[in-house]
């Protein structure tokens, strides 16, 4: 469920404090932060967040794009290393053959 408009968007008072600190020196500097939960805000663009996925920091350059979206969407928490069934068609035989069954072009 979505946050009211009434109460704004949530950002932590820490990380805020931080975006105004990189925007009044200018700084490119990456900010680290383990506040997923904060909503990236119009004046977070163009700054390099280092948000922490629970193993290491993920750097997040944050474009027009990404405005009212969550810093932690940007820094996936599990690694996807594919499904197991997919090596199905990878052989050197067709596939489902046994090598035994194989046509006589391809024992040669």
């Amino acid at each position: 469920m979505a946050r009211s408009i009434k109460k704004g968007p949530f950002i932590d008072g820490h990380l805020q404090k931080k975006i105004e600190d990189a925007q009044a020196q200018a700084s490119k500097k990456v900010i680290k932060t383990w506040s997923r939960r904060s909503t990236i805000a119009p004046e977070a663009v163009g700054l390099t967040f280092a948000v922490h996925n629970g193993r290491k920091f993920v750097p997040v350059f944050v474009s027009e794009n990404m405005v009212g979206h969550k810093l932690g969407e940007f820094a996936p928490t599990r690694t996807f290393h594919g499904h197991a069934g997919d090596k199905k068609g990878k052989g050197g035989t067709p596939t489902g053959a046994k090598p035994s069954q194989a046509p006589a072009a391809a024992r040669k």
